[in-house]
């Protein structure tokens, strides 16, 4: 154990109870630099929406940062730890902050260790760099990376660059001492059920927290209570929160919502009409991912959201063949009229000012 640093207790605590994460955007100017201003305002608006953590460096942040041409990935990681330090201050609240870590071992351990430094409580772990690695080794690399900073571990569609991992994985990879949380984003039940049976037979449901990343499920994920046999008998899962793409825009709905699904499955029944949200919330992101098109326009597609309401200036991504697809524009401004009850466009117009002029 005095090989794997431990994340706080009030991270536990906060994580388990089922917190808002958003995956923070990239604001960018024209020119395709950043654009701190408005880094900062986003970094702002998730604090002010009710979000009790932001994820920084990970897919919604574009994993280009990361190039030697653009050298974003420190100074991303740490614009949003001291905006998150000064909101924090101000309002007597204490944000987890969670930094996506990529590439190949090398790599992950140096990224760890700066997050470490930067004083980031979690590193979310993706493997899509390993796309060959065969289970020892990828087992292996997240020990590693474990030795540096505490795990969020990260099941990434391969839609979006991830590998399958079997159940065999996840439960050898919840075995590691300082794994936290894990993000559950295959976009497939059965994948999903993998890491909930692993974490049910590993008998440590008290220890690692699950977090939604199906972004296209994500309001059955938070509602769903399973019930999993296990040789100490049947062990009851849920998915605690979520760690979403979907909610770096309208997140303060996204806030509300979670709170309304933790009120719910305290109670014995859950309405009829959630199955109906449910699906509503699964149409807006059909439009914001960009699911016609395999998701080309799924980074662009939150950052129109985030340009309507002020928040952004542009839609630009890194990689300038990177833009909303065609029809896109038209799909999100569909669901934004079609369920006018998901966004949360009162609320921004309210503070976005004094987000942008701090």
């Amino acid at each position: 154990m005095d090989d794997f640093p431990q994340a706080p207790e009030w991270v536990r605590v906060n994580l388990h109870d089922g917190v808002v994460i958003p995956a923070h955007p990239l604001a960018l100017t024209h020119e395709r630099r950043l654009d701190e201003r408005r880094q900062r305002a986003l970094t702002r608006y998730y604090h002010a929406a009710g979000a009790g953590g932001v994820a920084v460096g990970v897919h919604t942040t574009q994993f280009a940062i990361r190039e030697p041409k653009h050298g974003l990935f420190e100074p991303l990681l740490r614009l949003a730890a001291e905006t998150v330090a000064s909101c924090d201050r101000r309002g007597g609240r204490q944000t987890i902050l969670i930094a996506g870590l990529c590439g190949r071992t090398a790599q992950a351990v140096t990224e760890a260790q700066a997050a470490r430094e930067l004083g980031y409580h979690a590193g979310l772990s993706s493997l899509a760099a390993l796309p060959d690695a065969d289970e020892d080794e990828l087992i292996g690399h997240c020990h590693a990376v474990a030795r540096e900073l505490p795990l969020f571990g990260f099941y990434l569609q391969p839609a979006a660059g991830g590998r399958m991992l079997t159940h065999r994985f996840w439960r050898r990879f919840v075995e590691i001492p300082n794994v936290i949380a894990i993000k559950i984003a295959p976009f497939n039940r059965y994948q999903t059920f993998d890491v909930v049976r692993a974490v049910a037979d590993s008998g440590r449901t008290s220890d690692i927290a699950l977090y939604t990343g199906n972004d296209d499920n994500i309001l059955v994920d938070l509602l769903t209570e399973y019930a999993v046999p296990t040789e100490r008998g049947v062990v009851r899962v849920r998915i605690a929160g979520g760690l979403l793409g979907h909610w770096a825009c309208w997140t303060r709905r996204a806030v509300e919502i979670l709170a309304d699904c933790k009120r719910w499955r305290r109670g014995n029944t859950l309405p009829a009409n959630l199955l109906t949200l449910a699906a509503q919330v699964t149409d807006a992101n059909a439009a914001l991912f960009d699911a016609e098109h395999g998701f080309a326009g799924c980074i662009p597609g939150i950052h129109e959201v985030l340009r309507r309401q002020g928040l952004l200036e542009g839609t630009w991504c890194l990689d300038p063949n990177e833009k909303l697809s065609p029809g896109q524009s038209e799909e999100i401004h569909r669901v934004h009229r079609a369920y006018p009850h998901l966004n949360d466009d009162d609320f921004v117009a309210s503070h976005y000012k004094e987000w942008l002029c701090e």
